[in-house]
């Protein structure tokens, strides 16, 4: 991850120095494309070694938590960037064997890079030791939000905790989750509502969530501010779409991790719908690019059935971003029908590359897209099916790139907060 310029402190900034959390890249490493909240942790990364402020790592890997200094944290960061750079297994490593190759090159690179590796009760004592007072730590990945690392957080004098919500879709939806996920988000969200002291939620949508869900579980709020994720705006190496995508021919993209509340099974519905209406040629093409999920064995199947019936259904379970960028300026429409979103990046990305957007009708996306999307009901298959095939027929329209949030639009709300005395909070009644 190039580092240019260094960036100068916000004026008047009264902590001076950051820890970010990186665990959930870490254990990230080797599974492909990064997700969406690891784009935003990368974001953070980024920002955090082109700043000129004092900068840590921390993340849990095999042996307890790894706290890196900023030359760790950079060289770190390039081998996740480039896997090609990480190093040997270590011991530890080596006994870890259901971990996918690459994370365990990762986490040995982390511990060979360590200031400190340390768990249980002697890691308050490694922390106050090595950071600055004034630290703050950075959590935007939902990850490593253990009962130990924030008790052992708290108790470093002048540490400040800051962790970025998401979502809450795992209380709001517990049917789209694994088993047990929404007793475990509950108790995370609830020990962030102990222990934080500034959350970061990605919408007013999300804050307005966080607020109803500590009320319910009678857990401290934390003071929240808002800040809208951003893209990453700067120009690109030029996009190849992949093969199967056909210039000559109307196609459209569902993109995201093929999941319940993605709702994948209403376009399956659409499609064989279409196959009904319109002559086999003249059918457009549908590429779901995401990989697999959790608990949607029924889709997978259905997706086998109609590619063995002969519709016209790709999927790309691992597609690199320059073919992404090619596949979502090749198609007439990104497809969202999903039931609920924390920011839905793919939905601000075809905004900002100017592709219409069909959606279900979000709050987040009327928070930041306005009257951007053409919004469906997601349970409605007719009106999906005469929609996608008005826009297979008609000519292709011009695009119109739409203004979207920008990173550093997001830092500038985010740091002068980030980096101001913190407040107490108030209970959550």
């Amino acid at each position: 991850m190039p580092v240019h310029a260094l960036r100068p402190l916000p004026p008047g900034a009264a902590r001076s120095a950051i820890c970010l959390d990186i665990t959930r890249l870490v254990s990230r490493a080797g599974l492909g494309p990064p997700t969406g909240i690891d784009r935003v942790e990368i974001a953070y990364l980024r920002h955090f070694l082109g700043s000129e402020m004092p900068c840590w790592g921390i993340a849990r890997v095999g042996g307890g938590q790894a706290l890196l200094d900023r030359a760790g944290l950079s060289a770190v960061a390039a081998c996740l960037a480039d896997p090609a750079l990480l190093g040997p297994e270590d011991w530890r490593a080596f006994v870890s064997r259901r971990l996918p190759p690459d994370r365990r090159r990762a986490e040995a690179d982390l511990r060979r890079r360590a200031l400190a590796l340390v768990t249980g009760r002697s890691l308050d004592r490694a922390l106050a030791r090595h950071l600055p007072r004034g630290t703050v730590y950075v959590n935007v990945g939902h990850s490593n939000l253990g009962a130990p690392l924030l008790a052992a957080l708290r108790r470093v004098p002048g540490l400040a905790i800051a962790v970025m919500i998401h979502d809450t879709i795992p209380l709001d939806h517990p049917a789209f989750q694994r088993p047990g996920m929404a007793e475990r988000f509950a108790a995370m969200l609830t020990r962030v509502g102990r222990t934080a002291d500034l959350a970061i939620c990605n919408s007013e949508e999300t804050r307005a969530r966080l607020v109803h869900h500590l009320g319910r579980l009678g857990a401290r709020l934390p003071p929240v501010i808002v800040a809208h994720l951003g893209l990453d705006l700067a120009p690109q190496a030029a996009s190849t779409p992949p093969a199967a995508l056909r210039p000559d021919h109307p196609a459209f993209l569902c993109l995201g991790t093929i999941e319940p509340r993605k709702n994948h099974a209403l376009l399956l519905d659409v499609w064989e719908r279409l196959a009904q209406t319109m002559p086999h040629a003249a059918l457009p093409h549908l590429h779901v690019a995401g990989r697999r999920g959790w608990c949607n064995e029924a889709v997978f199947a259905r997706i086998a059935a109609v590619q063995a019936a002969g519709l016209p259904v790709f999927e790309h379970p691992a597609l690199p971003d320059a073919e992404l960028a090619g596949l979502l300026q090749g198609c007439r429409a990104l497809l969202m029908p999903s039931r609920a979103e924390g920011f839905g990046l793919p939905a601000i990305e075809a905004a900002a590359a100017g592709v219409p957007l069909v959606s279900a009708d979000l709050p987040v996306w009327r928070e930041v897209l306005g009257d951007w999307p053409i919004r469906l009901d997601p349970d409605d298959t007719e009106g999906w099916a005469a929609t996608i095939r008005r826009l297979a027929e008609a000519p292709p329209a011009p695009r119109r790139p739409r203004p979207v949030p920008g990173w550093e639009a997001h830092f500038a709300r985010v740091l002068p907060r980030l980096l101001a005395p913190q407040p107490e909070a108030a209970a959550c009644g």
